[in-house]
């Protein structure tokens, strides 16, 4: 989320704000394009939370060209800012493929990638569960990249996963290859649900002004913490996965597949 480069890591918003700036501008900085996307949805669209930092951006494009990653897969594509990211990242000869559930998103993001001259993305429209499931890269994909409905991690996660076996006709994500998933943390909620946390239900009830401001999304459900420890737990749980979970920004989950 954009207004989540806050960390407690450091003594207050003031300092964190000076160290976020300071972090983003000794790194290597994303096109203009990639900028101007995200000051403009910042500044018109109603949702501009959904997007990622982007220094933030400036982290995932870092770790797609580490990895020398070419294919990547996206699921939450909004208005194109993160597809925007990984186009750039993995060059004009790669390959971006990102899904999404929405009509006038996937239409927004098809002019903004278009504007861009990203020619190297592929807007697939249609719920990322049910397309998932129906995917066949003619290669594995290097990089998966989950920023969709919180309750429907867990599914994405299992299909990746089913769809990658070693003896998979047609695998979605490559041995070494890599899920980044976004917002798993949720505020800290999912780490700390107590009173303690300002976003917390029993928080909120005794700030009704805060509680008033917190637009519920779209995309929203009662189980989203649920389905994001669900999420955590089965990511390092699983034998098949290399995993470090960043307690930066809204929660940053990263994971090897290993076989």
């Amino acid at each position: 989320m954009k207004q989540a480069s806050t960390n407690a890591l450091y003594p207050n918003d003031i300092v964190t704000k000076s160290v976020i700036e300071y972090s983003a501008s000794h790194s290597t900085p994303l096109p203009k394009s990639v900028t101007d996307l995200h000051a403009d949805t910042v500044a018109n669209h109603a949702r501009s939370e959904y997007l990622t930092s982007n220094n933030q951006s400036q982290c995932h494009a870092f770790i797609a060209k580490l990895m020398g990653a070419k294919r990547v897969l996206e699921i939450g594509t909004f208005v194109g800012y993160s597809a925007l990211v990984w186009s750039h990242a993995v060059g004009p000869e790669g390959k971006v493929t990102t899904l999404e559930f929405s009509d006038e998103y996937a239409a927004a993001a098809r002019d903004n990638l278009a504007k861009a001259g990203a020619n190297n993305v592929e807007v697939v429209l249609g719920n990322a569960l049910e397309t998932l499931k129906t995917l066949a890269p003619t290669e594995p994909y290097d990089l998966i990249f989950i920023d969709a409905q919180k309750s429907g991690y867990p599914g994405y996660l299992e299909t990746i996963l089913t769809r990658s076996a070693p003896d998979a006709t047609t695998r979605l994500l490559r041995a070494g290859g890599v899920i980044v998933a976004d917002n798993v943390l949720r505020r800290a909620l999912v780490a700390d649900e107590s009173e303690h946390n300002p976003w917390s239900a029993a928080a909120l009830a005794l700030d009704s002004t805060k509680a008033k401001s917190k637009s519920r999304s779209e995309y929203e459900t009662d189980r989203d913490l649920e389905s994001l420890r669900q999420y955590n737990d089965n990511v390092i749980g699983n034998a098949r996965l290399d995993a470090f979970l960043m307690a930066l920004y809204d929660g940053v989950s990263f994971a090897r597949l290993l076989d």
